[in-house]
C-alpha cells in the first residue's frame, strides 16, 4: 500500500479523507446494481445516435486531421467532442487581439 501525505493530497480528496474519517461515509448496499445503474447513465450519455454532414474548407479539414493525429484519435471523434465541450459550455471564447 502507497501512503501519500496529508500536504500532497488535493483538497477535494482531502475532503473525501476527511469523511471517511469521521464516519461520514456509508457504504451503499446493493453496490453492483448501483455500479450498474451508473454504467447505464454513462452509455446513455454518450451514446452517438445521431449523423450530421458539414461542408468545410479542405483546409480546415486537414487542420483538423492534423491536430487529432497530434491528439492520438480519430478526427471525427476530436470533431465530435469539441462539439460536445461547445454546447456544454466548456469551450471559452479567446479574446479578440486588438
Amino acid at each position: 500500500m502507497v501512503v501519500v501525505p496529508m500536504s500532497k493530497l488535493k483538497s477535494e480528496e482531502k475532503e473525501i479523507l476527511e469523511a471517511f474519517e469521521s464516519g461520514r461515509l456509508k457504504r451503499i448496499e446493493k453496490v453492483e446494481k448501483e455500479i450498474d445503474k451508473h454504467r447505464l447513465v454513462a452509455e446513455e450519455t454518450f451514446k452517438k445516435d445521431a449523423r450530421i454532414n458539414i461542408r468545410l474548407s479542405s483546409r480546415d479539414l486537414r487542420a483538423i486531421q492534423a491536430r487529432a493525429l497530434k491528439e492520438g484519435i480519430p478526427y471525427q471523434t476530436l470533431v465530435s467532442s469539441v462539439l460536445h465541450k461547445f454546447v456544454d459550455g466548456q469551450l471559452v471564447e479567446k479574446a479578440a487581439n486588438k
